[in-house]
């Protein structure tokens, strides 16, 4: 089941524009390794489910995967074919706002190889460019 709010106070949303990179939820906080997006856009509900089976799969039952970002923005559209004015279409599906320098998923207890490899898949996956990242030391 694809991520979504329980409840909203406006049923659709403006665009807006991603501008600036992330300031917050740019580091890797709970877990020892990170993938920060480095690009900036929308990843859609369904798009961050399937990255989340992908990494399951890969890591079985070993270590742990935390998803970081949550599908917040209402996506609408308007059905092919139709004319003009008609008002705004309804929502499509849930997309998370993603900022250059956001940490997506992060990943605990495993080596740093299986990290990179699971994180390979992932990045596949993703619509925006991503990088691998390690925890600082505090």
């Amino acid at each position: 089941m694809a991520l979504m709010p329980k409840r909203v106070k406006h049923r659709k949303s403006q665009r807006g524009r991603i501008r600036g990179d992330a300031f917050r939820g740019n580091r890797v906080v709970h877990g020892d390794f990170g993938l920060q997006a480095l690009q900036g856009g929308w990843i859609s509900a369904a798009t961050l489910e399937a990255g989340r089976i992908a990494a399951q799969q890969y890591l079985r039952t070993e270590g742990r995967l935390y998803v970081r970002v949550f599908p917040h923005k209402p996506i609408t559209s308007i059905p092919l074919e139709t004319r003009m004015g008609k008002g705004k279409g309804e929502p499509e599906y849930w997309a998370a706002v993603v900022r250059p320098g956001t940490v997506l998923y992060e990943l605990s207890g495993i080596s740093e190889e299986a990290a990179r490899m699971c994180f390979a898949r992932l990045a596949h996956k993703m619509p925006v460019r991503v990088r691998f990242l390690r925890r600082r030391p505090v």
